[in-house]
């Protein structure tokens, strides 16, 4: 059955704490939150929470190479720095670089060897962690269990990283959702690409996604077909998008389909943001494209296998369900994802 639309996992108020420092005298901050897609598009919250309370301050953030382009342009930050995890010159390059801009805070995301050591390497007065981080000792700064902030048992992963910044006295007990920028070029070069593959222009546009990274989170292809028909026929327009290396997911939809699909298999972050924006409904598995139309105020559906979904659902407020059935995605039917996407297209 889908679920409700978002409302957060916890609904009691956060507790309340003392700056951990002189926040008069704060002037750099870093964030550092390596791995996924979905993992830096549910960043923004915090660099949104963060930029409000210091509008005057530096805020920038480490991310993976291969992920940085999902936030250019986002206006909460000055400078996204790159990590190349396979690069071990580039990561003595990256080290170089955040000791040079002398942070004085960094707040550590992610929680994992390397961007603990990371952290740690750069150097800044105040480095917070979580006190369930491995080598906590080398943080000066160890925060309490967000459940404890939030005074919760679920928690979103978006607001397991507020914790960790309201901990040290940012407020964040309204939970600002995601979002991001659509950039200018990005959205031009859709317009074009759109056009060239014949998507009938003025029609609403359904995006899908049909792929994911594990077999457990990937929804049948043959189930998109049906669910791509019936947008069809009730006037919409259909494109799908994928990595290059899953071609296969969109020429098998291609193929089956009785309604044309265009697909995309060679689009930047950028412009799927662009894409995601102009699509009045996204559908698709839970993975970072679902989190980047969500951050966009695109409705959602989003086909959950095996992914905790308290802690990954879309982090919006815009319509959204989430189709699940115990954990195994197979299990999943076409009429119970057709009954979410006409409740969100009525909501």
């Amino acid at each position: 059955m889908p679920d409700p639309s978002f409302t957060s996992a916890s609904t009691a108020a956060p507790q309340q704490f003392e700056p951990r420092w002189d926040w008069g005298t704060t002037r750099r901050i870093l964030l550092v939150r390596l791995r996924s897609i979905g993992d830096a598009v549910l960043t923004t919250p915090t660099i949104t929470a963060l930029r409000r309370f210091l509008p005057d301050a530096q805020i920038d953030i480490l991310l993976e190479d291969w992920v940085a382009p999902v936030l250019e342009g986002f206006p909460g930050l000055d400078n996204i720095i790159t990590f190349s995890p396979g690069n071990i010159f580039g990561r003595f390059k990256t080290i170089r670089k955040l000791r040079r801009n002398n942070y004085d805070v960094i707040y550590n995301l992610h929680g994992g060897t390397t961007s603990t050591f990371l952290t740690w390497l750069a150097g800044a007065k105040h480095k917070v962690g979580f006190g369930h981080y491995r080598y906590g000792f080398l943080y000066d700064h160890l925060s309490i269990p967000a459940l404890d902030f939030w005074q919760s048992a679920d928690l979103h992963s978006a607001e397991q990283q507020l914790a960790l910044i309201g901990w040290t006295g940012v407020p964040v007990s309204d939970r600002p959702r995601t979002s991001l920028t659509v950039s200018a070029a990005a959205d031009k070069t859709i317009a074009e690409k759109l056009k060239n593959a014949g998507v009938t222009e003025g029609a609403p546009l359904a995006l899908f996604h049909p792929a994911a990274a594990f077999s457990s989170k990937q929804w049948a292809a043959e189930k998109f077909v049906r669910v791509a028909e019936y947008l069809s026929a009730k006037g919409f327009a259909l494109v799908a998008v994928a990595a290059a290396d899953e071609e296969s997911v969109l020429r098998a939809l291609r193929e089956a389909a009785n309604a044309g699909i265009s697909t995309f298999s060679d689009l930047s972050l950028p412009e799927i943001t662009a894409l995601a924006a102009r699509s009045s409904l996204f559908v698709g598995n839970d993975s970072g494209i679902a989190h980047i139309a969500a951050a966009v105020d695109t409705k959602c559906v989003v086909i959950f296998g095996s992914s905790n979904i308290v802690h990954w659902r879309p982090y919006t407020g815009a319509p959204n369900e989430v189709v699940s059935a115990e954990g195994k995605i197979e299990n999943v039917t076409v009429e119970a994802v057709i009954a979410a996407i006409e409740k969100i297209l009525n909501a």
